[in-house]
């Protein structure tokens, strides 16, 4: 006979703890998703409704009305244009490529760095990492005016490059490779080296298996905080064909159409999709990095 073990009154308070807690975190998605089927008498109602009492797509058709080029190449006094695209789709392409982009090329270059500072002796390594360190505590604001400089020196300012290339040395990216990559059995890496195997072959194929979790967990974090970086993403883009769906939204809200919260939600419903999925495809190795992270030492 299946006896069921009582929950605790402790376990309990916990459960309904959270299930209040994740309630309060999906209710403004739902809010978001739910008012842009809306109407705008609907929205702009004294009483709120919980789900569209006329169902509409009138947000959306509006938010994919206005058109431009998918992209415009300067080469030997001739412009190519690309196909014409809705302008909203084009602002979410520009944030899909600048955070692909950021992840890819942060867990790279963090999981290589943290590699070297956990595992491999030089002159110097408690000072980078101790840097790295510092590094963290510095406000993206502080250093502003010359990494602007350092862009527009490169040529580069305007373009997706000058908010991907700041990011792609994540001081915390650095600091949680290298945690992950002390827990590879030095022994693993000694054998390696005598089967001949160099330091490129050794990193792909023990390293970088082993510490696949945290590369998993920073990239949901490196994803989402390139996407959400408001900030550099408007100091940095300037043309309307360059910006992303962060900025364009926030010019709806400043425009002629402030007050047209239906397409302003149907903006913000648009640009969450890719983040939840991307969360989806990486949950597995996110909640493995944060319980390995939980237990290590």
């Amino acid at each position: 006979m299946l006896t069921t073990k009582k929950k605790s009154p402790y376990t309990i308070a916990c459960l309904v703890i959270l299930a209040v807690l994740a309630f309060l975190f999906i209710f403004p998605v739902y809010w978001i998703i739910t008012g842009s089927f809306k109407t705008a008498q609907e929205i702009n109602s004294a009483s709120p409704t919980f789900f569209p009492q006329v169902f509409t797509l009138d947000n959306y058709r509006k938010l994919f009305a206005e058109q431009m080029p998918l992209f415009q190449i300067k080469l030997a006094g001739y412009t190519i244009t690309g196909p014409a695209i809705a302008t909203s789709l084009k602002w979410l392409l520009n944030t899909i490529v600048m955070a692909v982009a950021s992840m890819i090329l942060t867990c790279l270059t963090a999981a290589m760095a943290g590699y070297v500072l956990a595992k491999k002796q030089f002159y110097g390594r408690a000072l980078v990492f101790s840097l790295m360190v510092c590094a963290m505590a510095l406000p993206k604001q502080v250093i502003l005016i010359p990494l602007v400089q350092q862009m527009a020196a490169m040529g580069i300012h305007d373009t997706l490059l000058a908010v991907i290339l700041p990011i792609v040395g994540w001081p915390f990216g650095v600091f949680l490779m290298k945690q992950f990559s002390e827990n590879v059995p030095t022994e693993m890496l000694e054998a390696a080296r005598i089967d001949g195997a160099g330091q490129w072959r050794t990193f792909a194929q023990i390293v970088f298996p082993l510490i696949k979790p945290g590369v998993g967990a920073l990239a949901i974090f490196t994803f989402i905080t390139s996407w959400n970086d408001y900030f550099m993403q408007l100091i940095m883009l300037i043309s309307r064909a360059n910006q992303t769906i962060s900025v364009g939204i926030a010019l709806m809200q400043s425009g002629p159409d402030a007050n047209d919260f239906g397409l302003i939600m149907a903006g913000a419903a648009v640009a969450a999709v890719p983040i939840l999925a991307v969360f989806i495809m990486f949950q597995r190795y996110f909640t493995q990095g944060i319980t390995m992270g939980a237990v290590k030492g």
